[in-house]
Formats: structure tokens, sequence, C-alpha cells
């Protein structure tokens, strides 16, 4: 049988449909919430609020799109979790009572991998064994990817993700949310050597986040004393400096990881793997050490039900089905 599946995304605050049929995807459509932005932060009760707005809508679209009719759906898949409790819960409960009513099986899907699995959309893609550095609001890993389903985390953070680093810097300066692509904006029209940051230390290929938090709260608040214009005036120089700082501190464990483990082909996920610093300094990186680099496509790096329907994909020829009793993880872990 030929897996035909409408894909849920709804981890947090993005509600997402996707439809693929013989592992190819149709289409991937995402609802945003703008909700968030007046609080400088998601806020999980609106969140899932607005996610049962959206959600038949985008579901609709997805099956309109495509062309797909509900009763040639041979599975439905949805995001099991990592993520907000009350997000994931709406999705899965769509999905169950999709499920249910067509009859067809459901396929739980781990949000982390699917951000792995997105190399797999479109051409070209990794060969295994490959390394992945999933980087996002939420996390960030090193990943040792052996097979489409055989993952084996070798390295993250033990407090905060980068993603979360950079939308914390963005809001102590005044930035909207969410910050971390502004960052990235301003950075390109300033001087990422004009000021210093101090690093966090880890053993082995774990990353520490808080740290960089504190120092650049501290740094701006000393500037700040001394001169109350100090972001305005330097506001481009401020985001270059720091956004190098937090690439360095990624691309550190992420040359390690290769010479520890041997592996040349490289690949990005994750919502800031979309930042054209990291994008610049990893594609420097592999012409020094003739790595092989991958990066989805930018529809795919944020969270989408795309990723999703690719990682159900390699689910459904595996046989891998869950039952109507799953309940959504908020902690989830690649490879439970």
């Amino acid at each position: 049988m030929h897996p035909v599946i409408l894909a849920i995304e709804s981890s947090c605050d993005e509600t997402s449909a996707s439809v693929i049929v013989h592992g190819k995807v149709l289409n991937n459509v995402i609802a945003s919430q703008t909700v968030h932005h007046k609080y400088g932060g998601v806020v999980p009760e609106l969140a899932s609020r607005a996610h049962q707005q959206h959600i038949l809508d985008v579901v609709n679209e997805a099956m309109t799109t495509s062309g797909i009719i509900p009763t040639s759906l041979t599975a439905i898949a949805f995001t099991k979790g990592p993520g907000l409790m009350g997000s994931l819960l709406v999705g899965v409960s769509f999905a169950k009572g999709m499920a249910l009513a067509l009859g067809v099986p459901l396929i739980e899907v781990n949000h982390m991998e699917a951000h792995v699995l997105a190399h797999f959309i479109d051409d070209p893609k990794p060969a295994f064994p490959f390394l992945c550095l999933t980087v996002s609001g939420g996390h960030t890993q090193l990943v040792k990817v052996n097979d489409y389903l055989d993952m084996e985390v070798i390295g993250q953070t033990h407090d905060d993700a980068v993603g979360e680093a950079f939308d914390k810097a963005a809001k102590i300066m005044g930035l909207p949310y969410p910050g971390g692509p502004l960052i990235d904006q301003y950075a390109k029209e300033g001087n990422p050597k004009v000021y210093s940051f101090p690093d966090t230390a880890m053993q082995g290929l774990n990353f520490s986040f808080s740290g960089i938090k504190t120092a650049f709260l501290y740094f701006l608040r000393d500037r700040l004393a001394e001169d109350p214009a100090f972001i305005e005036k330097n506001r481009n120089d401020i985001c270059a400096s720091l956004q190098l700082h937090l690439i360095t501190m990624l691309m550190q464990k992420l040359k390690r990881a290769a010479s520890e483990t041997g592996i040349k082909q490289i690949a990005i996920a994750g919502g800031v793997a979309a930042n054209s610093g990291l994008r610049s300094v990893i594609c420097e990186a592999a012409e020094k050490y003739r790595w092989e680099v991958f990066i989805p496509d930018f529809q795919y790096c944020t969270d989408n039900a795309a990723m999703i329907a690719i990682a159900a994909h390699y689910k459904f020829l595996q046989g891998k089905f869950t039952t109507l009793d799953v309940a959504p993880m908020a902690n989830l872990s690649i490879g439970l």
C-alpha cells in the first residue's frame, strides 16, 4: 500500500497541515499566531485557543489544495511532542477524531526527529550517517543520524536553547517578538568584532546558553548607565557581535563532533537554521573541512507539518502506528 497521509503540527504557536503521497509532500499550510507579539513571547493558553480556531481551516485547505479526498487517506499523523501541552492536545485530539471517523491508523511523530527528517523532503538529501545540528527556540541538539528512524543525541543544551538566547537578548534590547530574526537583520549591517562576551564552558558536546543571556543583560546595563542611547547608537554592532558569539559556540561543538565521528555529511535544522549568519559560517566551514552541508528550504526550518508528514511516511513504511489512547508529551526525547 502506498502511504497517503495527512499530517498535523501544533506543538507551539504554528498550526499547520500537510498532505504527503508516496513520499512526496504536496503542500505545507501554516497559520501563524500574532496574538503573542504584544506579550514578548508565546502565551500557552492563548496558543492553544488559537490552534482551536485555526486547525479546521488549515486541514481543509491542505486537503483541498492536495486534490486528495479524505477516503483516500491511509493514515493521520500528528506531533506527539515535545511542545506546549495545550497546543499539542489540540492537534492530537483532532487527529484522533479524524482517524476514528475514517477508520485509518494514527502515526505519532517526535517534533525533533521531524526537524531532522525535513532534509528528505527535497533534493539534495544527506546520506547516512550524518550529523544534524538542530537549533530552535526550545532545543539545541547535536544528533547522529544513522537511518530515518535511528537517531542518537550526542550533545544538547543543559539549560536554554540558542533560539531562546537570541529572542531574550532581543527582548532585553527592546526589540519586538520574535526578536531572533531581527537580530539577524541588524547584524548584516554591523561589525561582529566590536564587542565580546564570555564563553560558557561545557564538557563534551553539550551546550549552555543561560550564562550568555545574563552576561548580555549586565553588558547592556553597564553601557546604558553611561549612555542611555547606547543601544540606539550601536544596535547593528551589538547584534552582529552577539550573533557571531552564539554561532561560534554552536560551531565549536559541531566541529568537534565532526572530528570525533569522522562524519562529513553535516546538516542543520530547526528555526535558527534560517539564520543567515549561521548558514554563512557553516558553508565556510564546509569548504575548510570538506564537509557536504545540507540546509532545508526556509519553510521547512520553522515549525511546519511537512516535516511531520515526511517523518510519518517513513514510520508508515515500517508499520509504526499508535493507538487511540495515545497522549501528548510536553517533554519527549529523540529515540523514545
